[in-house]
């Protein structure tokens, strides 16, 4: 039998017993009625809005949008101790949040330089051409480790540690180990740009941080997981939401993913280059991935009052999400010296990932129908709802250049690195913003100082982002035809993407200037909460936040 059709054959009995599997335990598929949906609510809270970012007027707007679900709650009202208790939660978790979240935004302002510099330099090489640590081989490293060791998991981190003592309402257990794990991961990370800086990389895509480093970031990593373990065993839910399987899923996923790929002596060679983007794939679909759709199950539904339309398809995401990604990523390995089933299985796995995607895209549009006019009144719900979207489009779009026909024309061009960009930018960076504006308010006990400077950040990312996508894009696929095209010569493919080029670097500059403003903003909301504001008394934090909540 041909090795491809046996593959296919494998994986619809496998796909066959997955959903018999998870039909058994959850009946009614498209159910309203499930009762997990609803624990993220205390009572009464379903049909109110909870939206610390928006001004008075904004909040009287999205009220009115979730008035229809006003009825459920049958003149409900929440109790001062569900209150209390939230209250309480909040508390344990602000400072080691804080620490994580401020870190986050660091590293994103020392990233988004090293990637503006650059990518100017792909079109103006001399620019800064005199200093060594400048050149683009470190620069670029040092923006890609900055991004995905700095920015993207403090940030995300940062919410789960705020997220999982309302989830499981509970306080937070094992804060001190979080501050500790935090300051080990940023030490590494201090480190190992410095390693990059000088010329000390391990050669391998996202993995470039001399070993002796980066094993740091996995017992850090371990340190921050350490609550959730924790805490379930004192948890007060009867249910453990969907986001605590995301992100239970994604806090053990991480260290096995990063010590298998840097334990040393053990890779070599082809299998080396196997186990490159076994880890490149899996740390953005394993770790990035589940996390970022864990705050969008958490703050979609609380940002307009109404629960997850379909809980068992949240659940389904969850399932084969965990099923198929394990070994996406030998696709970008396709025309190498590896086993051809090894490559088929890589397609086969990629194109199967349409199912979580689907059940994802399909549960938040089911769950937002008749309320997108909240997008409108909603800034935390703009970035979150823009990242939900680009990960169906960076999910179906690796589905699709995953396949060899597709992936002739866009490996080793700069289609991948805008591909790469729709999933860590589109989807988890903007999802990251909006849970940031969502959880600082709680966090210091203040509202946004200037709240128009929100949307000046959204514009900015999103036409920044724009620009970046399109042109990078374009610019990647007449750069493929160009390599396939044998009548012509290898310069004539770069030259064929210097325009594309100049507009990467227009996007990236507005993309950075929107970065300056957030980090403007949490600074001068950092100022504003004063330096007491996570140790005030517990009455005048209970106080503010029943203003944050009218």
């Amino acid at each position: 039998m041909n090795p491809t059709a046996l593959l296919l054959a494998a994986f619809i009995l496998s796909i066959a017993g997955l959903f018999a599997f998870i039909w058994s335990l959850r009946k009614g598929l498209f159910d309203a009625d499930v009762s997990g949906a609803r624990t993220i609510f205390n009572k009464g809270e379903i049909g109110r809005p909870e939206e610390p970012s928006a001004g008075e007027a904004q909040r009287q707007a999205l009220s009115l949008a979730a008035a229809d679900h006003l009825a459920e709650n049958h003149g409900q009202q929440t109790s001062a101790v569900e209150m209390a208790a939230r209250e309480q939660a909040d508390r344990s978790s602000s400072l080691p949040a804080f620490l994580l979240i401020v870190c986050a935004v660091v590293w994103l302002v020392v990233a988004s330089f090293a990637g503006l510099i650059s990518s100017l330099k792909l079109h103006w090489p001399e620019f800064l051409g005199d200093v060594s640590w400048l050149s683009f081989g470190r620069l670029r490293t040092i923006h890609l480790n900055g991004v995905a060791y700095g920015w993207a998991p403090m940030g995300l981190l940062g919410l789960t540690i705020w997220m999982l003592p309302r989830l499981l309402q509970t306080p937070l257990l094992g804060g001190r180990l979080v501050i500790v794990g935090g300051l080990v991961w940023n030490a590494a990370l201090v480190a190992g740009i410095g390693a990059l800086a000088i010329g000390l990389n391990a050669g391998m895509e996202w993995l470039e941080i001399p070993w002796q480093i980066g094993v740091l970031f996995a017992f850090g990593g371990m340190m921050i997981g350490m609550p959730l373990a924790l805490m379930l065993s004192q948890r007060k839910v009867k249910h453990l939401y969907v986001s605590v399987w995301y992100i239970g899923a994604a806090l053990f996923w991480f260290p096995i993913l990063y010590l298998v790929a840097k334990v040393p002596g053990v890779h070599f060679g082809v299998e080396q280059a196997t186990m490159n983007w076994w880890f490149g794939h899996n740390v953005l679909g394993l770790f990035y991935t589940p996390m970022s759709i864990a705050a969008i199950y958490y703050f979609l539904p609380k940002v307009i009052g109404r629960p997850v339309r379909s809980y068992n398809l949240s659940l389904l995401g969850f399932w084969t999400l965990a099923f198929f990604y394990g070994q996406v990523g030998a696709h970008h390995l396709i025309g190498g010296p590896i086993p051809e089933w090894l490559i088929t299985l890589s397609i086969v796995q990629s194109v199967m990932m349409v199912i979580p995607v689907l059940a994802f895209s399909a549960n938040q549009h089911l769950t937002l129908k008749g309320h997108f006019s909240a997008l409108r009144h909603s800034p935390v719900l703009r970035f979150i709802v823009f990242g939900a979207m680009m990960y169906t489009a960076a999910s179906l779009q690796g589905s699709a250049e995953a396949l060899r026909s597709l992936n002739s024309i866009t490996h080793f061009t700069h289609f991948t690195v805008a591909h790469a960009h729709l999933g860590m930018y589109g989807f988890v960076t903007m999802v990251i913003f909006g849970g940031v504006y969502f959880a600082l308010p709680r966090i210091l006990n203040t509202a946004w100082p200037r709240p128009a400077l929100i949307s000046w950040h959204f514009w900015l990312v999103v036409a920044g982002f724009a620009v970046y996508m399109i042109t990078l894009s374009i610019g990647g696929v007449l750069q493929g035809l160009a390599l396939l095209d044998p009548t012509r010569g290898f310069m004539e493919s770069v030259a064929v993407t210097m325009p594309w080029l100049q507009g990467r670097s227009i996007g990236g500059a507005l993309m950075t200037l929107g970065h300056l403003v957030f980090a403007l903003h949490v600074l001068l909301m950092v100022v504003k909460s004063g330096a007491f504001a996570l140790t005030e008394s517990r009455s005048e934090t209970v106080r503010r936040t029943a203003e944050l909540e009218v």
